[in-house]
């Protein structure tokens, strides 16, 4: 024996490595201690074996290579002795998975303990396999496990008949092997092997079509009550389930099974689950397992988490099972209470399931909309989310505007990470249900004041789409904007859509045009109104988009207000000199229009925008048409500067006669009559 070696203990190795102050001593005495483990595994000793093994245990849990102690495993395993094999078969468990190839190696040690006389040495077989068996394990040792499901130990059978599911998982062609074996299983009085063979039943009905037919079909039961031994022979499956599910809903107080008050909850679960599969697509099962679904749901107490976990399964096999109206609104109903539970796992798990619910009963969900709206309040940033998303699913043409409303109200209040999910869910539910314009408008405008700089740009995009169709609503719109500009001016995006529309209905919101009797008149000078642009442009939080919007505006408003256009015309001189090369290009080109407006068709150039195409916008908004491509595409004529004609044509409101007839010099001229700049002869000439 290896004298150096022999004194470290499991316990002085670990309570020297808890002693260490760095991560780098803990280092230094695990090499240590690895370095005399690799000496005596190199000395072969048998009876310092074990201890090498439990310190490579220890040594692998905080994180640190192992593998050269995986021969060690194989061979306390092929000992004799049972404390040998069960620290063999435990490190087997911890050191190796079934991706190792030198688990191939136990194949044979496993198959002779699984033959061993020792009940405990075929248990610890049994353990291994149901841990880290691969595909080749599991068809070698096949025959073995479904012979041990009929052990007379209820130990072993439980152990043999999980080892089985693990089985069936990974070579699911071994299935009908097991299903004579497991339907015996459920006749079983121990709770132990009973969950273990109601669990083999489900695992081979969800992958194997041939069983869930035997299994709809005949399986033999015994009556779980203790006081009744009678065998039923040839009962199909799922009547002696609900009988067992029965027996224990029913059963008397039993301390070795109670779980806050209900019996054995984990049987109840992994019932509910079996009847679950056998009555999905079987009206029939369905039909039979209608009065205890009920009975569960009902006498189920809901103060408990063990509790709590039962409703929840049984509210997932009346949603799973064939179409029972009532018992689904029974079903409802629990979720409703689960909402108002201080549990936030159990509100969470209640959502999740009422969106599933929607589907089959929109209206019983409709009755908890209070509640679901509450959950949108809730502290917690995932139940808001799952919250908020089940609320979209409930909106519909009858309760948009209340739902609105609500969740509009709260944005007002709501966190600053969490205005982005709601104004986007709002903006979804107002384009989808408006019922009519005015309402979609008014809506949009209170989501951008609260929540503006959260919205996206293809929101603003489809606002201003909808106000140009709008063609009744523009003097309301130009009115109810300025007002809420004037209070929100920080919301980017409303200052956008804003400036937008002064700049194309501006001398609406002088005049007060369009009057609607739902409004109280205003006074709006010229000069408030061009305040209101030049604002957005010397605002030193306005961005590139904003200031370009802006200039444009001003642009249309030196002609809709000819009194001020001097005014205007300084504001735009003024951003020849903006650090931004897109604000002084537009600048330059937009003072050069203002002053030669009179020798150019001005009134044509600075029109209102046409009225924009909306099914056009929703397609390319979709992604279905690149926003390239043009509608009213006309063809283009050359001219020989190289400018196109026809965008030219489209500035200048000029007919292509016009174009043709002109000389070929024309283009030049126009570009200098529009812009100031004198191209020269040269430039003119080399067309």
């Amino acid at each position: 024996m290896n004298s150096i070696f022999s004194g470290t203990r499991l316990r002085d190795m670990i309570r020297s490595i808890r002693a260490c102050k760095t991560a780098a001593e803990e280092r230094g005495v695990v090499r240590k201690e690895c370095a005399d483990i690799r000496a005596s595994i190199n000395e072969n000793d048998p009876h310092d074996r074990h201890r090498n093994l439990a310190k490579l245990m220890f040594i692998h849990m905080l994180g640190y290579p192992t593998h050269f102690g995986q021969m060690e495993c194989l061979k306390l395993i092929a000992s004799p002795g049972f404390p040998e094999k069960r620290i063999g078969y435990l490190g087997l468990m911890l050191l190796l998975d079934e991706r190792q190839e030198v688990l191939m190696l136990v194949t044979n040690s496993l198959k002779q303990d699984l033959n061993h006389t020792n009940q405990y040495v075929v248990g610890l077989a049994l353990c291994a396999l149901g841990n880290i068996c691969s595909a080749e394990m599991a068809r070698d040792l096949a025959p073995e496990v479904e012979r041990l499901i009929q052990f007379r130990d209820p130990n072993i059978r439980k152990k043999a008949a999980l080892c089985s599911t693990r089985i069936v998982r990974k070579v699911p062609d071994l299935a009908e092997n097991f299903i004579n074996a497991a339907s015996s299983l459920l006749k079983e009085k121990h709770h132990g092997v009973l969950i273990t063979g109601v669990q083999l039943c489900y695992e081979l009905c969800t992958i194997n079509d041939e069983a869930l037919e035997y299994f709809r079909k005949v399986a033999p039961l015994f009556a779980l009550d203790r006081s009744i031994y009678a065998y039923m022979s040839i009962a199909k499956c799922t009547e002696g389930l609900i009988k067992t599910l029965r027996d224990i809903t029913n059963s008397a107080y039993q301390p070795e099974y109670d779980v806050a008050g209900i019996t054995d909850p984990f049987l109840h679960i992994r019932l509910l689950k079996l009847l679950r599969v056998l009555g999905h697509g079987d009206a029939d099962a369905s039909d039979l397992m209608t009065d205890i679904l009920a009975q569960v749901a009902t006498k189920t107490e809901s103060n408990k988490n063990a509790g709590n976990a039962v409703l929840y399964e049984c509210v997932e096999t009346i949603m799973a099972i064939e179409d029972t109206s009532s018992l689904r609104v029974l079903a409802i109903n629990i979720l409703g209470r689960f909402l108002s539970n201080r549990d936030n796992n159990i509100r969470y798990v209640a959502l999740n399931m009422l969106m599933k619910a929607i589907a089959f009963d929109d209206q019983a969900v409709q009755r908890h909309r209070v509640t679901i709206l509450e959950c949108v309040k809730d502290p917690d940033a995932s139940i808001r989310k799952r919250a908020l998303e089940l609320v979209s699913l409930l909106v519909n043409e009858n309760n948009v505007k209340q739902l609105t409303k609500e969740l509009i109200d709260y944005l007002e209040i709501s966190d600053e990470d969490f205005k982005e999910d709601l104004s986007a869910k709002i903006c979804s539910i107002v384009e989808k249900f408006s019922p009519e314009k005015i309402w979609y408008i008014d809506q949009m405008l209170k989501v951008l004041s609260e929540a503006g700089k959260f919205v996206k740009d293809d929101v603003w995009h489809a606002l201003i789409v909808v106000i140009s169709n709008a063609s009744e609503l523009h003097g309301y719109t130009v009115r109810a904007l300025y007002k809420a500009v004037l209070t929100y001016s920080e919301q980017e995006t409303l200052v956008r859509v804003a400036i937008w529309c002064i700049g194309e209905y501006g001398d609406l919101l002088v005049n007060n045009v369009g009057m609607l009797g739902i409004e109280d008149p205003i006074t709006v000078t010229e000069s408030d109104a061009v305040d209101v642009v030049e604002d957005a442009i010397t605002r030193h939080n306005s961005d590139m988009t904003t200031k370009a919007m802006a200039l444009v505006a001003l642009l249309k408003l030196s002609s809709r207000f000819p009194s001020i256009s001097e005014r205007i015309k300084d504001i735009i001189v003024k951003q020849k000199g903006s650090l931004l090369l897109e604000m002084q290009q537009r600048a330059i080109e937009f003072n050069s229009i203002v002053d030669r407006h009179k020798n150019i068709r001005w009134s044509s150039l600075v029109e209102r925008m046409p009225v924009l195409d909306e099914a056009t916008f929703n397609v390319r908004r979709a992604g279905s048409l690149p926003a390239s491509v043009s509608t009213m595409a006309k063809p283009s004529v050359s001219i020989p500067n190289g400018v196109a004609a026809a965008p030219l044509v489209d500035l200048l409101d000029l007919g292509s006669d016009d174009i043709m007839a002109a000389p070929s010099s024309s283009g030049a001229d126009f570009l200098q009559d529009l812009l100031g700049v004198d191209l020269g002869s040269s430039s003119a000439q080399s067309g």
